[in-house]
């Protein structure tokens, strides 16, 4: 079962919720400027170049991006640029301002984490005879690939604030002490369970598309 149709709502009107909030990081990216706030600027344009990601993918690499994964794709990062710049009137963002948002946009982002990693290393496995990636193994891959990567963003995020400090400009990244940065961490290993155990029945396109990439046609 295709994951649109897991959901219950149609390839059409998941197209469209894309585009809605496509276009919502458009504005985002001129809320940003009239505010002066460069925060607010990278984080909607870079989320707008991810959201184009599924359709490259598609188009050059001949890789089937199902609609609800590009829609999954989308509300993780349009979430997260929505949360740095808060809603209209409204004095703080969305991280400052709702406790739980730094904890929901860290979960949907770590679920597309975890299903990249999964799909590389499935196919990967799909690919060549000499690996072999039994299920349990899976299951514990994909919670260390998110750990990792987890770890990795959070290096990311107290270096960008340390530089931005010491230059005195606004971060547009920001870490908030030790216990956000195991919160992270801990709803990054939330995101990699859910596609450990739910998600990985519905990237079987996904995973066969990229191990004929990698050469080999039957997987």
């Amino acid at each position: 079962m295709r994951l649109r149709e897991y959901l219950g709502v149609s390839e059409r009107r998941q197209r469209q919720l894309t585009r809605v909030m496509q276009l919502l990081l458009v504005g985002l990216v001129f809320i940003g400027l009239e505010r002066g706030n460069p925060g607010i600027v990278i984080n909607a344009t870079i989320g707008f170049g991810v959201t184009h990601l599924p359709a490259v993918l598609e188009r050059d690499y001949h890789i089937p991006m199902d609609s609800a994964l590009t829609l999954w794709i989308t509300v993780a990062v349009f979430l997260h640029a929505l949360g740095t710049a808060g809603l209209p009137g409204a004095s703080t963002n969305l991280y400052r301002s709702v406790w739980w948002w730094d904890h929901m946009t860290h979960t949907l982002s770590s679920t597309i984490v975890a299903a990249a990693g999964y799909a590389t290393a499935r196919a990967i496995e799909l690919h060549s005879d000499a690996v072999s990636l039994p299920e349990r193994f899976m299951f514990v891959f994909i919670l260390l690939f998110v750990l990792a990567f987890g770890v990795f963003w959070e290096v990311i995020e107290f270096g960008v604030t340390l530089i931005a400090s010491a230059s005195g400009s606004q971060s547009i990244l920001v870490q908030y002490g030790l216990d956000d940065t195991m919160l992270d961490l801990l709803f990054d290993t939330l995101g990699g369970i859910i596609v450990a155990v739910w998600g990985t029945a519905h990237l079987t396109d996904v995973v066969g598309a990229l191990s004929e990439r990698f050469g080999r046609t039957d997987a």
